[in-house]
């Protein structure tokens, strides 16, 4: 557990839920953040729907190819902004201000991070309705409803835990949102936007052997009522493994840095 001194867990827990009120009233005070958060879901599936999308071959309706990737391409984009608040708390004084008031880090992260994963919601929703308004037609039953959006949460919290760990270990808040940055367009090497049979030979087997591929094949399998294979395993083996690691390695950073 993250702390910067022991707490009772009912205090973690209130402390969390105090910061996560902070850290959504800053995000609402934050219209640039806002803004981005919310327009650019719209901006990338104009661009690859309307666009680019006349001119690639999927073998189906592109839309329908397309917005899965498209929906965590924006989730990426927002979980930058994850790293940046962080590193604002930890460079603008505000960790002194909490450790006097007996604050544990693990509410501090906690927050921020459960805050991030409400953005990324938000801009979630707002790319997948316009998605349907571009044409996108799910044949979702509930119950891959559901799986989607748990492999989606999943996805979420890792990258959101990866960002605050970045957050943690940068030394400027623009720092930390250019290196989340160059990590977001790790979905364009995928099976997001392109089929991976069209990349080049060299290129191939890291597209198929990376994160946001199985990802991607399960919740457009999923949300598409199309077979998934393996996918959905390896998409949890990833996300978790990644959720571990990055939660681990918050803690020891978080730590390092109020030794």
């Amino acid at each position: 557990m993250i702390a910067i001194e022991r707490s009772r867990p009912h205090s973690s827990v209130r402390d969390a839920l105090t910061l996560i009120g902070r850290g959504i009233r800053l995000a609402r005070r934050n219209t640039d953040a806002l803004y981005t958060g919310l327009v650019l879901p719209v901006i990338l599936m104009l661009l690859f729907v309307e666009i680019v999308g006349g001119a690639i071959h999927t073998g189906e309706a592109y839309v329908d190819y397309v917005v899965p990737g498209a929906l965590l391409l924006s989730a990426g984009f927002v979980s930058a902004q994850t790293a940046v608040t962080v590193n604002q708390d930890m460079t603008g004084g505000m960790m002194d201000r909490l450790k006097s008031m007996d604050v544990s880090g693990a509410a501090v992260l906690t927050g921020h991070v459960l805050t991030g994963m409400a953005r990324n919601l938000a801009s979630l929703l707002v790319a997948l309705a316009v998605g349907l308004a571009l044409g996108f037609r799910p044949h979702a039953s509930s119950l891959d409803w559901v799986v989607a959006l748990g492999i989606i949460v999943l996805f979420i919290s890792a990258f959101s835990w990866l960002a605050a760990a970045i957050g943690l270990v940068t030394t400027s808040p623009e720092a930390a949102g250019n290196v989340v940055f160059a990590m977001i367009f790790l979905p364009y090497p995928s099976s997001a936007f392109v089929p991976i049979d069209s990349m080049p030979r060299w290129l191939q087997g890291f597209a198929r052997n990376q994160p946001v591929t199985p990802v991607v094949n399960t919740f457009r399998g999923l949300l598409l009522h199309l077979p998934t294979g393996s996918a959905p395993l390896v998409a949890v083996a990833w996300c978790g493994g990644l959720l571990i690691v990055a939660v681990t390695l918050a803690a020891v950073l978080f730590q390092r840095r109020q030794g």
